[in-house]
């Protein structure tokens, strides 16, 4: 999801760039790591509903709003 496969463009690498910090300012407790080890949707969600105590509907709606117009393949 925001880690880095090789071979990818400059806006691609830019553009999950700028997605991981958006994630991050989202959820401030994501750390770099986090974000990094993160592959997918599931992933994510399954993290923020961890970390933050919400349910998995609630985490699956958050998510969902927050990916919205996101694109992260190449």
């Amino acid at each position: 999801m925001f880690g880095f496969q090789g071979g990818e463009s400059i806006d691609t690498v830019a553009r999950k760039k700028g997605y991981m910090k958006d994630a991050q300012h989202r959820w401030s407790f994501l750390t770099n790591f986090d974000v990094s080890t993160i592959k997918n949707e599931i992933q994510l969600r399954t993290m923020i509903m961890d970390r933050s105590s919400i349910s998995e509907a609630q985490a699956q709606r958050d998510v969902e709003a927050w990916m919205q117009g996101k694109q992260f393949s190449i």
